[in-house]
């Protein structure tokens, strides 16, 4: 190898002896790792490979697989979350805003439609991965009050908040996996039917 090239490779290699961004690489690694070929089709040594480092590596930072899962999916759907905040931030025209926030949410759940079907296989094979996702819920139910009161939009129950959040991201999941097209049905009457009632709620 001749000294340019490996002053290239060397370039190349993750940052070493920093906790804090080794982790970030394996956790990065690992939601693209998952995004295309599930929590089943990864394992700990692929994740550590992407990331640019040895199989042992993993094992510093995570227990096993599942504890990166869920933090994947934790700085998921915080990323979601920041996206629709700053939408609501700045809100001038309720019906713009909804179809902003509706096209946002639609690109999160296509782009890791991967990962969000294995969120949901979890939730139902393993108990580890459903009570975690059932916290998230309540924090999410919890995060719709406070923006209630921060917008002052008209209160509802936390039934009422629970069903629309629960309908809506499972017709998000339905879009980004393909479903509604599969079935035949006219993609952009779904989409209006969610901005019109996302729209009648921020009013």
């Amino acid at each position: 190898m001749s000294r340019r090239s490996g002053e290239q490779a060397a370039a190349s290699r993750p940052p070493r002896g920093i906790p804090e961004e080794t982790r970030d690489r394996l956790i990065t690694a690992a939601a693209r790792q998952f995004n295309r070929f599930g929590f089943h089709g990864t394992d700990s040594n692929s994740i550590a490979k992407e990331a640019g480092y040895a199989a042992g590596t993993f094992y510093k930072h995570f227990r096993n697989k599942r504890e990166v899962f869920l933090v994947v999916y934790e700085r998921w759907l915080a990323a979601e979350w920041k996206e629709v905040d700053d939408e609501l931030s700045q809100v001038k025209n309720a019906e713009k805003t909804a179809r902003r926030i509706v096209a946002l949410v639609i690109r999160f759940h296509t782009e890791w439609s991967g990962l969000r079907a294995s969120l949901m296989e979890l939730v139902f094979s393993d108990p580890e991965v459903r009570k975690f996702f059932r916290r998230q819920r309540r924090r999410q139910l919890d995060h719709i009050m406070e923006l209630r009161s921060r917008l002052r939009l008209p209160l509802q129950t936390s039934e009422e908040d629970a069903i629309f959040m629960c309908m809506t991201e499972r017709v998000f999941d339905a879009i980004g996996q393909g479903e509604i097209q599969s079935l035949g049905l006219d993609q952009h009457v779904v989409i209006e039917s969610i901005v019109e009632r996302l729209h009648a709620l921020l009013e």
